[in-house]
């Protein structure tokens, strides 16, 4: 078990890839994994890393393997890889940013204003004041969202930096 000050993510096993997951939900709905869809699974799955969906649009035609995945295609698909539990949704400052949710465990994140930068943290005083807080008001949580605004350290030191230069 981690410290207390321990605060890493873990990992969560899981039954299915996640391209195999994808495709178990594509085929329950119906719809076909196309080239282009096989494609931004794979790509996304690949690493561990928030973006957005214009990042991933230029990453995707930056590969020598570029499937011709258009826009629209790449929102559809992400929505999808959303339903399908793969993929987290957070809307910052107006941003949709997306993360891994399949076999990832319950984290948080500290969320630079500045930078833009996210820090993923995992806390088991958190959940148990969670889990408090539920029991408190006779509720059963199945999970929770946090995310601390600020400024990080990188964005002060260079705050501190410009200011003192200022005063020169």
């Amino acid at each position: 078990m981690a410290s207390a000050a321990d605060f890493s993510l873990g990992t969560v096993r899981t039954a299915l890839t996640p391209q195999e997951r994808f495709a178990e939900f594509m085929q329950a709905r119906g719809k076909r994994i196309t080239r282009q869809r096989q494609a931004i699974v794979d790509h996304v799955t690949a690493r561990h890393e928030h973006f957005d969906a214009e990042q991933l649009l230029a990453e995707l035609r930056s590969t020598p393997a570029d499937a011709g995945a258009s826009r629209p295609t790449v929102y559809r698909t992400l929505n999808e890889m959303v339903e399908a539990g793969l993929l987290k949704k957070m809307v910052l400052d107006g941003r949709a940013v997306y993360e891994h949710d399949y076999g990832y465990p319950q984290h948080d994140h500290l969320y630079c204003t500045s930078c833009q930068q996210l820090i993923e943290f995992s806390s088991e005083e958190l959940i148990q004041l969670r889990n408090a807080v539920a029991a408190t008001h006779q509720f059963r949580p199945q999970g929770h969202r946090l995310i601390i605004s600020g400024i990080c350290v990188n964005c002060r030191s260079k705050r501190s930096t410009s200011r003192q230069q200022d005063r020169v």
